[in-house]
């Protein structure tokens, strides 16, 4: 073998290794790239189930607020039926008997109050 034709066979050997390099990095740019695109899908699907799972909790929530208001308004009316139901009985009441029954019904409604205040803000 002469050295014309050890520097052909030298070249064909640089070229070929140099096309397998080129090759590589191709394939590694594709793989890189389909990551990206599967990534970018898996965002995107999961992305959906979420504002999904948001839309109904807030949905719940709306509910539940309502659902608590309106117990709120029949826990309201049966207080004020009772309170109404009971005057009488309170004015016959000796003044002490009298005055802790008053104090009751204030603590009550500070209760109801902080009560209301605690789920309007929940």
């Amino acid at each position: 073998m002469d050295m014309s034709e050890l520097k052909g066979v030298t070249e064909d050997i640089f070229n070929t290794a140099r096309d397998a390099a080129y090759v590589t990095v191709g394939l590694g740019v594709l793989a890189f790239q389909r990551a990206q695109v599967r990534r970018n899908e898996l965002v995107k699907a999961l992305s959906v189930p979420r504002e999904d799972l948001e839309e109904r909790l807030g949905e719940v929530r709306d509910d539940m607020v309502r659902r608590v208001k309106l117990i709120d308004e029949k826990v309201e009316e049966v207080i004020v039926t009772l309170e109404t139901s009971i005057a009488p009985l309170e004015e016959r009441l000796p003044e002490p008997a009298r005055e802790i029954v008053i104090r009751a019904r204030t603590q009550a409604r500070d209760v109801r109050q902080q009560l209301r205040s605690l789920l309007t803000a929940a």
